[in-house]
């Protein structure tokens, strides 16, 4: 009668551990993933887990299966953090009890090659003042009907609009990133979607690349995207934790498709700073990786 069982009193995290060029195992901004499940634990009334007791259990499950990490480039490590509602109430309302666990496994590329996203309208997958941003387990289980509708038609998976379907939101379990023919980086506004850690990390290295005299970009924008919009982006990329930065190959819809360029310059340029800081092949200028036997 554990509530996470019969009422979804229940929320996640995800995070990766990498072997470096170094020869160290890290974690990549863990104190990020902390910050965001003990907002999504006020939402669900249970109890924030400490931001210290969170990241001491991250490094003691990477150092308890350190031997699991693959080698540098070669995967990640995942780790699932767990807060639930475990204590025996059958009434409907808050657990008297709660358990917080963290399990692991090695983990390769989620999406090989270029990710092929179908435009959801027969489902959404959130609504104003809804619980869409928090990374609640109830959040995902109505998406593997979509999800599946669409790999057996051959897309990688989902892309969700706003219930209004004037706006993109995101993939099912990755936040979504297009480039417009004049160089706008644009991703959806944070409120309905979930505040993703790699979205903010290459929100942050995107804003980098506009003061560059690279010329491939000249600005980031939070703002609303619409179908038109994507179906005329020059890319389009994915970014989580799992999809890590994915390029978008194709998005089709009822009102049209577009095949997109795998990978367009801008993704591989984000994709490649981003691996090369989590393997330590640059500078860490912000301190986002953590050594787990430090």
């Amino acid at each position: 009668s554990a509530t996470v069982l019969n009422y979804g009193q229940g929320i996640f995290e995800g995070l990766k551990a990498f072997r470096t060029s170094k020869g160290r195992i890290v974690l990549f901004r863990p104190d990020k993933n902390a910050q965001r499940m003990a907002s999504g634990a006020e939402r669900f009334l249970m109890p924030p887990v400490p931001k210290e007791l969170f990241l001491e259990m991250c490094y003691e499950a990477v150092r308890a299966n350190a031997d699991w990490v693959p080698p540098e480039g070669k995967g990640a490590l995942y780790l699932r953090p767990l807060l639930m509602g475990s204590g025996a109430a059958l009434g409907v309302g808050p657990s008297p009890e709660f358990t917080f666990v963290i399990y692991v496994a090695p983990v390769g590329s989620y999406f090989p090659g270029g990710a092929r996203l179908r435009v959801e309208t027969s489902h959404h997958r959130a609504a104003e003042m809804g619980v869409g941003y928090v990374k609640a387990a109830g959040n995902y289980a109505p998406c593997f009907l979509p999800q599946k509708d669409a790999k057996e038609k051959g897309f990688s998976d989902v892309l969700y609009f706003d219930p209004s379907g004037t706006r993109v939101e995101e993939a099912a379990a990755s936040n979504f990133f297009c480039v417009t023919k004049d160089g706008v980086l644009k991703t959806p506004s944070l409120g309905t979607i979930l505040a993703g850690v790699t979205r903010d990390t290459i929100l942050q290295l995107a804003r980098r690349l506009t003061s560059t005299e690279s010329g491939l970009l000249t600005s980031v924008q939070e703002t609303s995207i619409s179908l038109a919009e994507i179906l005329e982006a020059r890319e389009a990329f994915v970014t989580g934790t799992a999809a890590a930065v994915t390029p978008v190959a194709h998005v089709s819809s009822d009102e049209g498709h577009v095949d997109l360029e795998v990978p367009g310059p801008v993704t591989a340029k984000l994709k490649e700073t981003f691996q090369e800081l989590q393997q330590e092949l640059q500078p860490d200028e912000e301190g986002w990786l953590v050594d787990v036997f430090a």
